[in-house]
């Protein structure tokens, strides 16, 4: 679609052509229209006469496009219009506001879906007021011919463009400081929307998107700017409902900031939405991104108050008995040595035997079953194949709230404050992306159907969910660190950060509300110390601080459950193996030096019994534990 400046610039185009063509020659020199005047003539005297002609003819024609012209006689069915009606337009003074290539979009808009929007809206009798966001002259005009005759007031809303030089980058940093040792973070100035006059507010908000439909789309700052700007319009004004917001894009919007359980209607690329605005306000007082905390770390140690305790719940998600069975039983013992009295929902597919799920059921945890869900990118048997079942969370509709938790992390005191952020809030993880290892999320079955809707054509930046879910909720809401604190040493660390880490790890009481146990877990290693010591690979990941933290919550569960954390010979053979390696290579912590007295050394587990799996010279090909998290390190 052409822009106000786009247009008449052709305009201008068009009238310095036919000047040129009308151009004759005499005496080898051109002269402008010198064919069609009398000898003799002033030159001079014409172009002064040319020029009035132009701007009287300008004139005029501004005099019938007026919006006023238009709404009382550009149409035969707005032709009987009421005095409220006919009132002059405001209109946006950023003349210029659809040539900026990062807003514009280049949707082919659909008027009869549009106007079905309305109909939806509209109501016999009453005014509409209509506040129009990044939409060019001429479909300006084509609201008006859609709407119906008893509207009120049509208006451009003047949006400032954010600068050039803000990026996804600077919304979502990779790291903030959330203690504010230094000075309180920041984020980029987005700029908000002119209010609508009088300070009335409108009943519709529309808003049309830009979408390149490439990879990325959904990480576009003049987008997000938009959304929120029309979500500001829509829950502006003295009303105590939000307006309605009509959004056109070939791309779905901010599934957590337009809900789709707030949806009335969605026709092709036309969304209709009623907010509610108490919801709405509140993810508006949200900081823009994650480049601050959208829960100040201090809230993390208060009691959360809700009003339906008993619609809210813990969830996590098992499709491999043999790799996590044994840490979601304890994840469970941990929630409750917390303090928390929450529900808690485990989702198991059809591979977790009856015998895993009555022994989960006894660690605390409400079973339901579902249906696996393939990663369609994945490969097989990869250790993300089937972890696109995490979207089942979405349909535990019985809860208002979820927090979900991954089954190999720890929590140390309650994560019920948690409950009162909004969908999605999560900690970082690296570059602009949060870990979907801890998350806030709100369900609901038309979010679950959208999730589902796009496996095919949305690209995991990792290739499992959590690259997927950071492209559909791109924006997201920063909680601290310590709600989700990743067992995690990175190798560009100081000696002095990683020590102050570990310190937060030792720390009693805890400091921490969960730990996250990446690399090798607890429950595969002997109890002695953190096995990823090890593994040259693994080493990053190693703390015997919180691996002893873990083994404090097993040994509080029931015998019975315990014996569902015994290593198998295979892991055995594997163990042995990587500290006969770390002593030939001399590491210097000295943990292959220390004597195992782990008793499940001696207890026999699995089908095979006691017959030991040696490595002669080489691991165990094929090992379910180094196959998985060999991959998944790869993508960390």
């Amino acid at each position: 679609m052409r822009g106000f400046a786009c247009a008449h610039a052709e305009k201008r185009h068009r009238l310095d052509r036919t000047l040129n063509g009308l151009s004759s020659k005499k005496g080898g020199k051109y002269k402008p229209l010198g064919a069609l005047l009398p000898e003799g003539f002033s030159g001079k005297m014409f172009y002064v006469k040319l020029v009035l002609l132009v701007l009287m003819c300008g004139s005029f024609m501004g005099l019938l496009h007026s919006p006023s012209i238009h709404r009382a006689h550009g149409d035969g069915e707005h032709s009987t219009q009421s005095p409220e009606a006919s009132e002059v337009t405001w209109t946006s003074n950023n003349a210029d506001q659809t040539t900026d290539s990062g807003y514009a979009s280049n949707v082919r808009i659909d008027w009869s879906r549009v106007s079905m929007a309305v109909q939806q809206v509209a109501r016999e009798g009453d005014g509409l007021r209509v506040g129009l966001l990044n939409f060019d002259g001429e479909e300006m005009d084509r609201w008006r011919r859609v709407l119906p005759r008893s509207t009120a007031a049509v208006s451009a809303v003047r949006l400032e463009r954010v600068s050039g030089n803000v990026t996804w980058e600077h919304l979502y940093p990779e790291w903030i400081d959330e203690e504010e040792l230094y000075a309180a973070p920041t984020c980029p100035d987005l700029p908000e929307p002119a209010p609508a006059p009088e300070g009335l507010g409108y009943d519709v908000v529309a808003v049309k998107l830009p979408c390149s439909g490439a990879t990325g789309w959904s990480k576009d700052v003049p987008r997000l700017h938009l959304q929120l700007a029309a979500a500001r319009l829509a829950a502006a004004g003295r009303k105590s409902e939000a307006a309605h917001v009509v959004v056109v894009s070939r791309c779905f919007p901010a599934p957590n900031l337009f809900r789709c359980k707030d949806e009335v209607m969605r026709d092709g690329d036309v969304w209709l939405y009623r907010p509610d605005v108490g919801e709405l306000r509140r993810k508006l007082a949200l900081p823009v991104g994650s480049c601050k905390l959208a829960m100040p770390l201090k809230a993390l140690g208060e009691a959360h108050v809700s009003s339906a305790p008993r619609r809210e719940a813990y969830a996590t998600i098992l499709h491999s008995e043999q790799l996590y069975a044994c840490g979601a039983m304890v994840a469970a013992q941990s929630i409750r040595m917390a303090g928390s009295d929450r529900d808690m929902v485990a989702l198991v597919d059809e591979t977790i035997s009856e015998r895993h799920r009555s022994a989960l059921e006894a660690a605390g945890w409400k079973v339901r079953k579902i249906r696996r869900i393939r990663n369609p990118r994945a490969s097989r048997h990869a250790y993300n194949e089937w972890n696109y079942s995490k979207f089942w969370l979405w349909t535990l509709t019985e809860y208002d709230r979820v927090v979900f938790v991954d089954a190999d992390l720890l929590v140390q005191r309650p994560l019920d404050p948690l409950f009162g952020m909004p969908e999605v809030s999560a900690t970082g993880n690296h570059g602009t992306v949060f870990n979907s290892g801890v998350m806030v999320v709100e369900p609901c079955n038309c979010t679950f159907r959208l999730l589902m809707d796009h496996i095919g054509d949305i690209e995991s930046y990792n290739g499992g969910d959590q690259g997927y879910l950071n492209e559909v909720f791109s924006w997201w809401h920063r909680l601290p660190s310590h709600a989700n604190y990743m067992k995690h040493f990175w190798e560009g660390n100081t000696a002095e950060r990683s020590a102050a880490k570990r310190r937060v790890l030792a720390a009693d009481p805890p400091v921490v509300l969960a730990v996250h146990f990446v690399g090798m877990k607890p429950w595969f290693c002997f109890r002695d110390y953190d096995c990823n010591w090890n593994a040259p690979e693994l080493r990053q990941f190693a703390s015997d601080e919180a691996h002893a933290r873990w083994w404090k919550a097993h040994d509080a569960m029931p015998p019975r459950l315990q014996g569902f954390c015994l290593l198998d010979e295979r892991q055995k053979a594997l163990l042995r193996w990587d500290a006969l390696e770390a002593r030939k290579a001399n590491f210097s912590d000295g943990h292959w030096r220390e004597r195992i007295a782990d008793p499940r050394r001696r207890i026999c587990a699995g089908e095979e019994g006691c017959r030991e799996r040696e490595i002669r010279g080489r691991r165990v090909e094929g090992n379910r534990v180094t196959t998985s998290y060999a991959k998944l390190i790869d993508n960390f």
